[in-house]
């Protein structure tokens, strides 16, 4: 056995033990013995141990006391107890003092292996474990990915794909971590031409299988929640993907409990301009700029594209008969964030509070234009690590365990999510062409229509257009737009960053969850 496991054995009866550490060598373990804590403490100074076992009942230093020793030395290191007394205070002293494990005397060799596998190999048992579920679930996947979808089977594969991506990157197996991207890549080109097929047909309610979508999100979410008589906070984190609420939602249990957790469809493009508006007015963008053209900022018009969010939402209240009393905040940075922690029990009075944080967004554009960044959130699991780092030392943190404590309910959700790009996809425009890498509009664009999902005309999927001769584009998966001219560094400069405007699921399957205080 390469790289055994080493062992140290404390307890002055060492001798009459002789029996259970030939049993153990033979099992491959490696093991040290002493019948003393003050020898103990040495051989753990000088040499390099995977678990102690540890008498509690030993003269000179106590089991106690070497526990206190060794912890000082190796906070880390697992120590189990090995002890006569059932007494309840040694226990609690020795629980207190982060003990792994404690055995009761006299005792058996099978119960030293136990202990062993259950402190030293759990990971690896886990992952094994883990890795042979993934492999039986592997073709039924496959199977179900090849099969004609609904809008709600496309959610549930979505979902089983999020929870084996999180589960393999815990496990840490990298091979079947490599077989879960191929399956997801698949997956994605099917949903890519899912949506193409469906998604005029969405949007003109044409279709008896359409999901719910950004402009129709707040009447079938927020509006029951507005009828209970506890005050509300619609929370939206911009560019929030479904992988990375599932990383924060065990910090939001803590004081709440998920009432529903739901995956909605953006609409297109997924950016903030268009999928926000929608979300917000309970419009498509064309029926923005047509009805309330003063709060409509066109995609090549200078200027913030979502200033008018709060207006919007206020006429989307009117027009449903909403007459209640509501704020509307947006979160742009960390200040702004405390200020609004200092006002939550102002805003206590109010039957509905809109918070809109903006942190994610700013995390994966700053992705792409800071190195720091860039290093930190390198793939997946690192962008997923660093978003729940920044909830847990946010204001947001702060306002979510507030309103736990007050008893308000939450409605969270997003607007878009995004996706790691790779493949750059050669396009042509011209100085008029909006500067996204996900999707293209303009009068002159010239590209392969095998490569993107084009659209003759915006209007025919209700987006305003520039003139009469724009037409737009979307790219599909992990695709991105490149110019020709200067086209290597352009690519090298992009390629694995996160983008959003495009087709995937990643970007397209967003959460909405309901929140109710414990």
């Amino acid at each position: 056995m390469e790289n055994k496991i080493k062992i140290l054995w404390a307890d002055d009866e060492i001798d009459m033990l002789k029996a259970h550490i030939i049993f153990l060598e033979q099992k491959g373990y490696d093991v040290d013995t002493t019948n003393n804590g003050d020898e103990a403490i040495d051989l753990i100074r000088d040499n390099i141990y995977d678990i102690v076992f540890l008498d509690e009942n030993m003269p000179g230093l106590s089991g106690l006391e070497t526990l206190q020793l060794i912890k000082n030395l190796h906070p880390r290191m697992p120590v189990v107890m090995i002890t006569k007394s059932e007494e309840e205070t040694i226990m609690e002293e020795a629980i207190g003092s982060n003990i792994s494990d404690y055995l009761i005397k006299p005792v058996k060799p099978q119960q030293l292996l136990l202990s062993l596998k259950k402190n030293l190999d759990t990971k690896e048992l886990v992952s094994q474990k883990t890795s042979f579920t993934y492999q039986q679930e592997f073709r039924s996947l496959g199977m179900e990915i090849s099969n004609n979808l609904s809008v709600a089977e496309w959610k549930a594969v979505y979902r089983k794909l999020v929870d084996w991506e999180l589960r393999l990157t815990l496990s840490g197996d990298e091979s079947m971590m490599q077989i879960l991207k191929m399956q997801k890549e698949e997956a994605n080109n099917v949903f890519t031409r899912f949506v193409e097929k469906n998604y005029a047909e969405w949007i003109w309610n044409r279709s008896n299988d359409k999901p719910l979508m950004s402009h129709t999100l707040l009447r079938e979410k927020l509006f029951p929640m507005l009828d209970k008589p506890e005050p509300v906070f619609l929370i939206l984190i911009d560019n929030l993907r479904y992988d990375q609420w599932k990383t924060l939602q065990p910090l939001i249990e803590d004081g709440f409990r998920i009432e529903t957790d739901d995956i909605y469809y953006s609409i297109l493009p997924t950016v903030t301009q268009f999928a926000r508006n929608s979300l917000f007015s309970g419009l498509m963008p064309a029926e923005i700029e047509k009805k309330y053209p003063q709060y409509w900022v066109q995609e090549w018009d200078e200027g913030t594209k979502n200033q008018y969010e709060g207006e919007l939402f206020g006429e989307f209240l009117k027009r449903h008969g909403r007459d209640i009393r509501f704020s509307f905040t947006k979160v742009l940075n960390l200040g702004v964030g405390r200020k609004l922690v200092d006002s939550l029990p102002n805003l206590m009075e109010n039957k509905l509070n809109v918070v809109v944080y903006n942190f994610v967004d700013m995390l994966s554009h700053a992705r792409t234009e800071m190195e720091i960044i860039r290093e930190l959130a390198d793939d997946e699991p690192a962008y997923r690590s660093l978003t729940r780092s920044w909830f847990e030392h946010s204001p947001l943190i702060d306002i979510i365990r507030y309103l736990a404590s007050k008893k308000v309910n939450i409605l969270l959700t997003t607007d878009h999510g995004s996706i790691r790009v790779q493949s750059p996809v050669k396009v042509v425009g011209d100085k008029q062409t909006n500067t996204n890498l996900r999707f293209k509009t303009g009068k002159n664009l010239n590209f392969n229509k095998k490569e993107v999902f084009a659209v003759r005309t915006p209007e025919e999927i209700l987006l305003p257009r520039q003139n009469v001769s724009s037409s737009i584009i979307f790219a599909r998966t992990d695709d991105f737009f490149a110019y020709p001219n200067n086209y290597n560094y352009y690519a090298n400069h992009y390629r694995n960053t996160f983008q959003h405007g495009g087709v995937s699921m990643e970007e397209i399957l967003i959460p909405v969850v309901s929140l109710v205080a414990k």
